[in-house]
């Protein structure tokens, strides 16, 4: 595998140097001296912002564009760039050295004496950005690239100092087994992504081996609620260190859990069954205690004092599209949220059951074919909570429909769950449905990994 030299800044280009993960690494290159081009199929804010950083970026994707740009010394590429994308095929033909994303993040990796890797089906970005509140608030200076927009760092990307790398770890294509990481979090495993894993015990596989990255002064950080977590940290020479529910199987539980009357939770911290201290969140749901407890574990291990550790975890609002608040339209409460797995729907709507509302109206936009017919049941049965669900169009992402699989079959079960359900093919349509049935007092959430968020932005507007 091609490596790096980050003494001697290089030529990179990236294929799909507007996602949110390909632009924040961007962006620490070239904060770092190196020349960086690329190219996307749309423009963004991301891909604006790069190009004022001094990045030369070409929209939509042909060999012309590695004509254009000469002396590159690696291409870099992500897993929605397929073998037969024009751009592959020239650097390969002209013998470019090339790296996928989760490789050049594993190379940048290793360049900080601490690099911590947070991983898990869901929590990724929250914890990840809880942990940077804190780390922010103890003047640690991370470098720090998270999968959402964090307000604390001005986007995805900060830039720090040569101590300490924090970054998410996603399990999709294996791809955190290309790092190198000195700390890892383990917030949860479930059944995702099964276009790619076989199963459960697949992707449980995966996160075994993603713990055995760690070398023998490294720590893993892990949910002992997680289905028989040992399995995943048996006879590692790592040290581990257990959150969870039970405060007999984990260092670090809660106790004594309350909510205000935005949902966010305070609760007594507890260390071996005793009490540490009072935390208090900024965020709301039962399941954003748990992501606390990770990052409060991580960042005593990173020498944070507990006062610090509870500012940042205080000062944390949420990352955009993660229980966002939009705005109100005639007393109708507007909510955002990412979540597209049925374990995320279900802790999005606990935590609205915690919310002042009327009725609670969900707007689910499914999310890849392959995982909307594997998880199909779940899917109706975590949506079924709502009053009301209205389902738009599947998101097809990296995928095309082969398997005859509709957003229309999802309202029959969640309807035949005894729970109201609609679907329309346009937004548009589900716009001019929820002005008409939305009430003042509703909690109406858009809830996806697509665009659904423009529904809500939509009804803002008129």
């Amino acid at each position: 595998m091609y490596q790096i030299d980050f003494n001697k800044p290089q030529h990179i280009y990236f294929m799909g140097i507007g996602g949110i993960s390909m632009s924040g690494l961007a962006e620490i290159l070239l904060k770092e001296g190196f020349r960086i081009s690329g190219s996307d199929a749309h423009p963004s804010q991301l891909t604006s912002h790069l190009e004022q950083l001094g990045a030369r970026i070409y929209i939509g994707q042909s060999a012309a564009n590695i004509d254009q740009e000469p002396g590159i010394d690696v291409a870099v590429y992500t897993a929605a760039i397929h073998e037969d994308n024009p751009e592959l095929k020239a650097v390969r033909e002209r013998g470019i050295p090339v790296l996928t994303r989760a490789q050049l993040l594993g190379e940048m990796m290793r360049n900080y004496r601490q690099a911590v890797a947070v991983a898990g089906t869901h929590g990724k970005t929250t914890t990840t950005s809880m942990l940077t509140e804190i780390l922010m608030e103890a003047r640690k200076d991370p470098t720090i690239s998270v999968g959402g927009m964090l307000d604390a760092i001005g986007g995805n990307i900060r830039v720090g100092g040569p101590e300490m790398f924090v970054t998410e770890a996603c399990e999709y294509t294996n791809s955190f087994l290309s790092f190198f990481p000195t700390m890892e979090i383990i917030l949860n495993i479930e059944a995702d992504h099964l276009d790619f894993f076989k199963d459960i015990d697949d992707i449980r596989n995966s996160f075994r081996r993603f713990a055995g990255l760690l070398p023998e002064d490294g720590i893993l950080i892990i949910n002992s609620d997680i289905r028989e977590y040992e399995e995943i940290c048996k006879g590692l020479p790592c040290r581990v260190i257990t959150v969870g529910s039970d405060p007999v199987r984990s260092r670090y539980s809660a106790a004594h859990v309350a909510f205000d009357e935005s949902a966010c939770a305070s609760y007594e911290l507890l260390e071996n069954g005793k009490k540490v201290c009072t935390v208090v969140l900024g965020v709301p749901g039962m399941h954003n205690v748990y992501n606390s407890l990770a990052a409060f574990a991580a960042a005593r291990e990173l020498g944070v004092d507990d006062g610090d550790i509870c500012a940042g975890l205080l000062a944390y609002r949420g990352t955009h599209r993660r229980f966002e608040k939009k705005g109100v339209l005639n007393g109708v409460t507007i909510i955002d949220d990412y979540a597209h797995h049925p374990q995320e729907i279900a802790a999005t709507l606990s935590t609205a059951e915690n919310y002042p509302h009327r009725e609670l109206w969900c707007v689910f936009q499914p999310h890849t074919y392959t995982r909307t017919r594997a998880l199909m049941d779940d899917f109706a049965e975590a949506l079924s909570a709502a009053d009301h669900v209205v389902l738009a169009d599947i998101y097809a992402a990296r995928e095309t429909d082969t398997l005859g699989i509709s957003s229309s079959m999802l309202a029959e079960k969640i309807a035949g769950l005894g729970t109201d359900a609609w679907y329309f093919p346009s937004f548009s349509e589900i716009e001019e449905f929820l002005l008409e049935k939305c009430g003042s007092g509703d909690l109406l959430i858009t809830m996806g990994a697509g665009d659904i968020v423009k529904v809500g932005e939509n009804l803002l507007k008129k």
